[in-house]
């Protein structure tokens, strides 16, 4: 999602420098534009979380890799709950990575930040976790289905991915009513007609695609116990993990304690 000027696209400006254009304030409208905010990224670090966990506990630094990071809020929650962790955000507009570190540098959190795109190889390393909000649907279905494939590659064994998305519906009229009950949600949280113009003007160069879909394509990669654990009409929360090791959550009660 996107609360800047359509004038930039207008303008025939990239999609990284759109982004670029609006990085100081890219924040202040995320929770009027994701009316399930709160949901929806707890959601995706919940699912992210016990595979973290799970590498502090036998003393190893969990390895985080953020695909298309932007200023960062899903990495900072994510290091919140889980604090220990070492991120790598990747993203092809430069000013809202400077946001992002600014935010985790200010917090103390072991990061560092790559200026990429997500069509180009993913940084060296194996990771515990690969995750991504709001940031996939910008690409077409072949280069998703390429990203999940390297994604899942750049995971260690048992390692989780987690794709926190903007996705189409199933089918064109449910897909227009996505969009209707996002234009009555946004409205009720405060949104003013510019704010909403300019994010429908930006969501015309979205190409996002259907839940279904996506865990099918998840699954092809090589991801096991593909789901989608979250969804509130055009808000989803996909992922699975490598084969291999576990995902039990040290955190969690035993199963005797339970």
């Amino acid at each position: 999602m996107w609360n800047g000027n359509p004038a930039i696209w207008e303008a025939g400006v990239g999609v990284a420098e759109a982004f670029d254009a609006v990085a100081g304030d890219y924040d202040a409208a995320r929770r009027r534009l994701i009316p399930c905010f709160d949901a929806f990224y707890s959601t995706a670090v919940e699912v992210a979380a016990p595979q973290l966990r799970a590498a502090l506990a036998v003393g190893r630094t969990p390895e985080v890799l953020d695909l298309g990071a932007g200023t960062g809020l899903l990495s900072s929650l994510l290091s919140a709950v889980v604090p220990g962790v070492r991120l790598t955000l990747v993203d092809a507009a430069p000013q809202m990575l400077a946001v992002a570190a600014e935010r985790l540098a200010g917090r103390g959190v072991a990061h560092r930040v790559v200026v990429a795109d997500l069509a180009d190889p993913l940084p060296a390393g194996r990771y515990d976790a690969v995750v991504s909000a709001l940031a996939i649907h910008h690409l077409d279905d072949a280069a998703k289905r390429d990203l999940y494939r390297r994604a899942a590659g750049a995971l260690v064994s048992g390692g989780v991915f987690v794709n926190a998305e903007q996705v189409a519906g199933p089918t064109p009229e449910l897909d227009r009513r996505y969009h209707e009950v996002w234009l009555a949600q946004v409205a009720a949280l405060g949104s003013d007609s510019a704010e909403i113009a300019a994010a429908e003007q930006r969501m015309a160069y979205d190409r996002p695609a259907p839940v279904t879909e996506q865990c099918r394509w998840l699954t092809e990669a090589g991801l096991a116990d593909v789901d989608c654990f979250f969804k509130a009409w055009r808000f989803a929360v996909m992922g699975g993990h490598a084969p291999g090791g576990t995902v039990d959550d040290p955190s969690a009660p035993s199963a005797r304690q339970r």
